[in-house]
């Protein structure tokens, strides 16, 4: 059973490489929204246009200090050139091993045509300046999506982050 993350818990750490095999972890972000999104595969149709919607957004979420990231199970070489071909402004992170979408709870059982795997159930973060989770969307629905979290950051960044 994967784990389940509650709003208001401690955002697990994570360490992983980018686009560019640089290591990007949950402590660079201190002091600054995160928008940590996880998604299925690179190129395919609503990963792509989930992508996109947060790149439209980038300077938006950059004035409220929040950066934009997302987590798959591509390679690197994948996301350079995901990022390339769609001319992506936000940061793609590469977790193989699936370690950081299991302890995400992400990496989950699904079933298609009959057919059981495990693959990545698409869910965003929003954690806090402090790393706890400010919010949390389960199954997303890629339409609107990048609107939806965008608003909640803008409401949540104008109130104090409690101790």
């Amino acid at each position: 059973m994967p784990q389940t993350l509650k709003i208001g818990d401690k955002a697990p750490e994570f360490c992983l490489p980018d686009a560019k095999n640089n290591r990007v972890c949950l402590e660079d972000y201190k002091g600054n929204w995160l928008v940590l999104y996880f998604y299925p595969k690179d190129n395919s149709s609503g990963c792509t246009r989930e992508a996109v919607d947060f790149t439209s957004h980038i300077k938006d979420f950059r004035k409220m200090k929040a950066a934009v990231v997302g987590v798959s199970p591509d390679s690197v070489k994948s996301h350079a050139g995901f990022i390339n071909k769609h001319g992506l402004k936000i940061i793609l992170l590469s977790d193989p091993e699936h370690e950081i979408l299991k302890q995400y709870g992400v990496w989950q059982k699904k079933s298609m045509y009959g057919r059981e795997y495990y693959g990545v159930v698409r869910t965003t973060f929003v954690i806090d300046p402090k790393g706890r989770i400010k919010q949390k969307w389960d199954k997303v629905k890629v339409s609107g999506h990048a609107d939806a979290v965008k608003d909640f950051v803008g409401v949540s960044c104008q109130r104090p982050v409690k101790k």
